[in-house]
């Protein structure tokens, strides 16, 4: 069998392949912790589950327009109002198969061949592999400090004559991290001066903790929606805890918003129907949902970094949201796929390597899960990996005693 050198040469998403060795680790009856998926363990909102049971009641289960359903585009258009101060028309709006596959669309519609894409590290694992798959070039910038977001100045340095567009998510996955105000009005500025385009990965823009406010793009731009080089991909998949409802939505001006279109409808032809209808009932129904997830991932948060503050090596910066944090744990190891590995094979913890995420060193953890997963998740990787902890410790019904240190 011969395939293709670009399929080749596409890595594989680390944490799917991380999620399905803990799935079959669970069914052969082994105590896994998992820390390494971004999914929380909440139903997903009445509303929802009400609408698309409608849908199905109904039976009429067809093709829905390439770029969404009318009364799905309607609510993100009320969305956008609201949460962006942004009107924007039905033509501004292409609802996805999740926010995932908005990204892909708007990289296939915008890059030629060799055009550049700026991604600030820590970054999202698929923004470099979905670049190359449309045969751009990833061009990271990682903070020189050894924080978690980069200067402008490194950043102005890396745009050339090819560079096409910058990828923002904020707040950040891995890192829990959100950029500051002034650093999105800079980066805003300067892509609509150059003419680049800014995509704003704004999938955990409600999950922000301790009070914060997440700084909306729009309000750093005097363009109208047809003129700014601003593109925002949302979704429901993170706000609402549905992440196997698969859909998303991107708002950019009308003659992108066609031409991807006409890529999505070569791909997938449309979002199914019933997704969308549930994704609409997220959009209309009670909001409180979003607050009760935001207040149990800040009290999760707040639980890991305390027990992470215990290790006497792992440096911890606190997140500013999302369901993540990144600790440095190299004063343990500056191979983080083999100290994940590790941690999975000695100690049943699930983490995704640092390096994943153009974070070398580093291990992104998840607090999306319970109290519990949290604690018991970091004791583990207390013991396994650092010395100073206890020798023996119980998973499941087994004593372990750490014989590799």
């Amino acid at each position: 069998m011969t395939v293709s050198q670009l399929a080749k040469s596409i890595a594989e998403s680390p944490t799917l392949k991380l999620n399905e060795e803990a799935r079959v680790l669970r069914e052969k009856g082994e105590a896994v912790v998992h820390l390494g998926a971004g999914e929380p363990k909440n139903k997903a909102p009445i509303s929802a589950i009400l609408s698309s049971a409608a849908k199905l009641s109904a039976g009429d289960i067809k093709y829905t327009p390439t770029d969404g359903i009318p009364s799905l585009k309607k609510a993100i258009i009320k969305y956008t109002e609201e949460n962006y101060d942004k009107v924007v028309a039905p033509e501004n709006v292409i609802v996805s198969a999740g926010a995932k596959q908005s990204v892909y669309n708007i990289l296939f519609s915008i890059l030629n061949p060799q055009d550049e894409v700026i991604i600030l590290a820590p970054y999202w694992v698929s923004y470099p592999e979905m670049v190359r798959m449309v045969y751009g070039v990833p061009v990271i910038v990682t903070p020189e400090d050894g924080g978690f977001y980069p200067r402008m100045e490194d950043i102005m340095k890396a745009v050339s004559s090819y560079t096409k567009a910058i990828i923002v998510n904020s707040p950040n996955n891995p890192s829990g991290m959100m950029y500051p105000e002034e650093f999105i009005a800079q980066i805003i500025e300067f892509c609509e001066k150059k003419g680049i385009y800014v995509i704003m990965d704004d999938i955990y823009h409600k999950l922000v903790f301790d009070g914060k406010k997440w700084p909306q793009c729009y309000k750093y731009t005097k363009k109208d929606i047809e003129s700014t080089h601003i593109i925002v991909v949302n979704g429901v998949s993170k706000l609402y805890g549905m992440t196997g409802f698969r859909v998303g939505w991107a708002v950019a001006n009308k003659e992108l918003v066609a031409i991807m279109a006409n890529v999505q409808g070569q791909i997938t032809s449309c979002t199914s129907v019933v997704l969308q209808a549930a994704a609409e009932g997220a959009l209309t129904g009670l909001q409180s949902h979003i607050d009760s997830l935001r207040m149990t991932l800040e009290n999760n948060r707040n639980v890991m970094v305390q027990e992470l503050q215990s290790f006497s090596g792992v440096k911890i910066t606190k997140p500013d949201g999302t369901y993540y944090c990144l600790p440095d744990f190299r004063a343990y190891s500056n191979d983080s796929v083999k100290l994940s590995q590790l941690l999975l094979k000695k100690a049943l913890v699930v983490t995704v390597p640092g390096k994943e995420f153009g974070m070398e060193g580093h291990l992104r953890l998840s607090y999306a899960g319970s109290i519990k997963d949290v604690t018991e998740g970091v004791a583990r990787i207390k013991w396994a990996i650092d010395p100073n902890s206890p020798n023996e410790i119980y998973i499941g019904d087994r004593k372990l005693v750490r014989d590799w240190l």
